[in-house]
């Protein structure tokens, strides 16, 4: 197998697809029906199982335990559930990824480009999109949304069913029970909305006109004491749209358990 480097006490399934380029280091096991992508690496006493793909270039380190059974009392063995995981992700030590359930369509999907910290959780059912980062000990429980760019603090736990909007982040050691609009800055017991993302909206070179345009749809919307309805109707009549306006109002208007405060 070109370029593959497998560790002496590495554990591999026969039915295991692994791609050039791929190493796996001592003590880790590779399991189930699994592919690995060009170029991925897997450290020491990592376990990859289950229906799980790994896109190129991903880097996993110690003790990662990714595509284990979903911690859902309704999973059976039986189930034909998967969890595929895109390129270029970094995933650090001792983080843990589950697989989908039937009741959730039965994949937990992870984009390209996103950093997972150590100790780091993503539950069953879970959809994150691109250059998302979770930091140490943060966790999702099942059926969550990260939208691209979405950063959670660490020790922050989300709720079932959230989302996280594009450009959000969540403040360390936070309770998120509840949608978190996109570039938003939350913290809290509940998260409470504090501003929109400064930083990560000037990192991700969003205009200055829209950014304007954006702290003023924020004042209508959390500032004003108005309820939801009644804030959406009032932004979209007073404020002129941009992309990422109409993103904030749609997210707004799609919301299933409620925006936070």
């Amino acid at each position: 197998m070109e370029n593959i480097k497998i560790h002496k006490t590495a554990v591999i399934n026969p039915g295991a697809k692994i791609s050039p380029g791929v190493s796996i280091g001592p003590y880790s096991i590779v399991d189930g029906d699994v592919t690995l992508g060009d170029n991925v690496r897997i450290g020491s006493h990592c376990v990859i199982t289950g229906q799980t793909k790994i896109g190129a270039n991903c880097k996993i380190f110690t003790g990662a335990v990714i595509g284990s059974a979903p911690q859902d009392r309704k999973y059976s063995t039986d189930d034909n559930v998967y969890l595929n995981i895109g390129e270029n992700n970094v995933i650090r030590e001792y983080v843990t990824m589950n697989p989908g359930t039937l009741d959730g369509g039965g994949k937990t999907i992870v984009g390209s480009n996103n950093l997972f910290m150590a100790y780091a959780h993503v539950a069953h059912d879970c959809v994150i999109g691109n250059n998302c980062v979770m930091a140490n000990a943060a966790t999702l429980a099942g059926h969550v949304t990260l939208e691209d760019n979405a950063v959670i603090g660490g020790l922050s736990a989300v709720h079932q069913f959230v989302r996280l909007g594009r450009l959000s982040i969540v403040g360390g050691c936070s309770r998120v029970v509840q949608d978190v609009p996109p570039f938003a800055m939350v913290v809290g017991h509940p998260v409470k909305v504090i501003r929109t993302n400064a930083v990560g909206l000037q990192r991700a070179q969003i205009p200055e006109e829209s950014v304007r345009l954006l702290n003023r749809a924020y004042k209508i919307l959390f500032r004003q004491g108005l309820p939801k309805t009644r804030a959406i109707e009032k932004v979209e009549s007073e404020v002129e749209m941009c992309p990422e306006v109409e993103h904030l109002i749609f997210f707004c208007k799609t919301t299933k358990r409620g925006l936070c405060s």
